[in-house]
């Protein structure tokens, strides 16, 4: 069984021999000295966390995007990590268009400019990274290719934030600053299971405790997982004291997360 959290703001993954609880010790793995590496967080509004340390740095996520334009080095990830979680939890698809980005907050859209040739594309931030000195953004595969990227694997560009895409009534994509980080719909993760009968077991006593509580299934390096979360918050203070108030139940790491 796989456990994920924060220690010491940094990701860990957490390995338990028999899956049957969610609270045992948990150690810092080894894989976040590999500048290749991706980030992991604690889940805000929108799917902000907190600030995080990689490689002895600290990277301060921003909650307003408004203005952000960046020119750097692109690089590109993909079958490597095609499957994992992502940093806001989602399950990494190489063929979506979707970017890594070490600040910009998660689900914001963002126009990336190729300098090199002039193509443009909008592509969604949904991971932490390049943690590697002089880049500013890892493009999926496929933005890359679109991108024209892959080839020579990094490339001069302008990213410029849009914010987060909506439809107005007749079809037409536009892009949206939310009204407020603290209000939305949230939740809190309190612990992941490869046996569905143990995430079962916690999530029906979470329910008759909290009121609501569900098992969401993820691939993680093809195996799968049953992540269990419980409660149901309408403001990101509301959450967070939930998630304190687990730690103090004995829960280890658990963390808030944005609900769609």
């Amino acid at each position: 069984m796989i456990v994920r959290g924060l220690f010491n703001d940094v990701a860990f993954i957490c390995f338990l021999d028999s899956g049957d609880t969610a609270d045992a010790d948990c150690l810092q793995p080894a894989g976040l000295s590999d500048p290749g590496c991706r980030y992991s967080g604690n889940q805000g509004a929108e799917g902000i966390p907190e600030a995080y340390i990689v490689n002895g740095k600290l990277y301060s996520p921003l909650r307003d995007h408004a203005g952000f334009v960046q020119e750097g080095i692109a690089s590109w990830y993909g079958r490597d990590f095609h499957g994992k979680l992502t940093s806001n939890g989602e399950t990494y698809d190489m063929y979506a268009l979707t970017a890594a980005h070490k600040t910009l907050p998660m689900g914001v859209h963002v126009r990336v400019t190729n300098k090199s040739n002039g193509r443009q594309l909008v592509v969604r931030v949904n991971d932490r990274g390049p943690f590697v000195a002089g880049r500013i953004i890892d493009l999926s595969y496929t933005a890359a290719k679109r991108l024209g990227v892959v080839g020579p694997g990094t490339a001069p560009v302008r990213i410029e934030a849009l914010g987060y895409q909506a439809s107005d009534s007749i079809g037409k994509i536009t892009f949206r600053q939310p009204e407020s980080y603290q209000v939305g719909s949230f939740t809190v993760q309190v612990g992941a299971f490869s046996v569905a009968e143990n995430a079962q077991r916690l999530s029906a006593k979470l329910r008759r405790s909290h009121g609501a509580s569900s098992i969401q299934q993820g691939w993680v390096n093809g195996q799968l997982f049953y992540r269990v979360r419980a409660g149901q918050y309408a403001s990101l203070e509301a959450a967070e004291q939930a998630r304190k108030d687990f730690v103090r139940l004995g829960y280890n790491h658990p963390f808030v997360i944005a609900m769609e």
